[in-house]
């Protein structure tokens, strides 16, 4: 069954079971709207996309880059995981959908810029705070954010006095840097930083108050 802004929308039980009728008419809102008004545009993005940023955000649904930057179709290159992690660059053979997505992005599309949104609230920080690893079990995401096991012991060494919340805070803090620093072992990125064809940038969302805070940039100046 297609969906156009022509099309009634429908009232059987087995589309509203394929497809949520708040999304149809978001669909139909969308083409009344959006489409028709930037048509030229979306049609030049049909034969060709150039976004210039590469943007590694957390799947929660509270983090939406498009709309907290305000950005148009085409000009970020959104890469989204648990927590967004970076990976460390490994060749075992496995199934790699970030690292994928980050060799894409700076060897196929040439993005001057990767940005590595961390953000407060992360689920994916608070499981990886609350839960002792040898309690982790062996879920996909357990085993995604054992990236951050050496984080969490740093975060957790030093807390002393500190609330859940703020350790959570310094640990989804820390993610940021990690990330960097793993982005760096990707020969491809490493070689464009280092050639200033490259910057990496470190920011942080505060999904409660909606503050941007910039924490860190790797350029040819600093790497």
């Amino acid at each position: 069954m297609r969906y156009d802004s022509a099309a009634p929308i429908a009232t059987e039980k087995k589309a509203e079971k394929s497809m949520p009728q708040r999304l149809i008419e978001g669909y139909q809102r969308f083409r009344k709207g959006y489409f028709q008004q930037h048509e030229q545009h979306l049609s030049a993005l049909a034969e060709e996309q150039k976004p210039s940023i590469a943007m590694v955000s957390c799947s929660d649904s509270r983090v939406d880059p498009a709309i907290i930057f305000d950005t148009n179709p085409g000009e970020l290159f959104v890469i989204r995981n648990v927590a967004n992690l970076v990976p460390p660059c490994e060749d075992d053979g496995n199934y790699h959908g970030t690292s994928a997505a980050l060799e894409f992005a700076v060897t196929g599309l040439e993005v001057e810029h990767i940005v590595v949104l961390g953000h407060a609230q992360c689920g994916g920080i608070k499981a990886l705070i609350d839960t002792e690893p040898e309690d982790a079990g062996e879920s996909f995401v357990a085993t995604w954010m054992q990236i951050l096991k050496d984080v969490r012991q740093e975060v957790l060494a030093g807390v002393e006095e500190k609330s859940s919340e703020q350790c959570a805070r310094a640990c989804e803090k820390a993610a940021v840097h990690k990330s960097l620093n793993n982005l760096m072992s990707f020969p491809w990125i490493s070689a464009r930083v280092e050639a200033g064809q490259l910057a990496l940038h470190g920011w942080y969302y505060d999904v409660r108050c909606g503050q941007l805070e910039q924490l860190e940039t790797v350029d040819s100046n600093q790497s």
